[in-house]
């Protein structure tokens, strides 16, 4: 509480009023996240800059989101250094700035937060802002993976089976493929479900194939294209129809 209220004083007097300034008639249930911010709530204080990063409720206000995020990441919040790393890392509410995003997600990881230790992950593997460190990244996965992250098994998975900087094993491949598939990445329940169809498992790939269509990005939604257009049977046409209708929500045409 300490660390938040001298985090809240170091803002000058024009940024604490936006901070606390009113806000339109909400609902009462996340009227009442706002109210248990402004009451010291480290979680709902993050909660809060959800709300005011993207919400139906209010107009986005990146800049008041990330000042809550920053002052619950003043109390030792893990994820809201989380997500002081994602404003840094894309702009949300301020300039893009790296290095700060990378100290950021490092904080989090550190404090144990899944999210951040693979978001700094994935920087360390694309070289966002750092030279690349496959080693260091795989280092990062595995212990997302090992604690639960559905994503990192997914990149986990991929490192052991192209074999970066571990021996290469299709079969542990496959399980940890499998594992984030059934927590529910989309992305690893489309590599799981190739992964299935190589060996002949075909109506297995379907059933992952459909689940992955709910919440899949564009960049999977093709790939899936791709992969089901030499299929011949009623499901995968069931399946490429949904796969064609989601490409058009997101405004995209299909390639097949």
């Amino acid at each position: 509480m300490i660390a938040q209220i001298l985090k809240l004083l170091s803002f000058s007097a024009q940024e604490r009023r936006k901070i606390r300034r009113p806000v339109p008639e909400l609902p009462d249930k996340i009227n009442a996240i706002h109210i248990r911010a402004m009451q010291g709530h480290v979680a709902d204080q993050v909660l809060w800059g959800d709300i005011l990063l993207k919400s139906i409720y209010l107009p986005p206000d990146p800049e008041r989101a990330r000042r809550w995020y920053e002052i619950a990441a003043a109390a030792g919040y893990a994820p809201a250094h989380n997500m002081v790393g994602r404003c840094c890392h894309f702009g949300w509410g301020g300039a893009v700035d790296l290095d700060a995003a990378a100290r950021a997600y490092a904080r989090a990881a550190a404090l144990g937060d899944l999210w951040g230790n693979y978001n700094l992950a994935i920087m360390t593997m694309r070289g966002i802002g750092m030279k690349v460190d496959l080693p260091r990244a795989l280092a990062l996965f595995r212990s997302g993976a090992e604690r639960g992250h559905a994503k990192s098994m997914n990149l986990l998975a991929r490192f052991i089976e192209e074999g970066w900087h571990t021996p290469r094993n299709p079969k542990l491949a496959l399980d940890w493929y499998r594992r984030s598939a059934e927590g529910g990445d989309y992305r690893g329940q489309h590599n799981y479900a190739t992964a299935l169809c190589a060996m002949g498992r075909e109506e297995e790939a379907y059933d992952w194939w459909d689940k992955a269509v709910i919440d899949a990005t564009s960049d999977i939604l093709l790939a899936m294209q791709r992969q089901l257009a030499t299929h011949q049977t009623g499901r995968a046409v069931t399946i490429l129809d949904r796969v064609a209708a989601r490409l058009r929500d997101l405004g995209l045409s299909s390639q097949t």
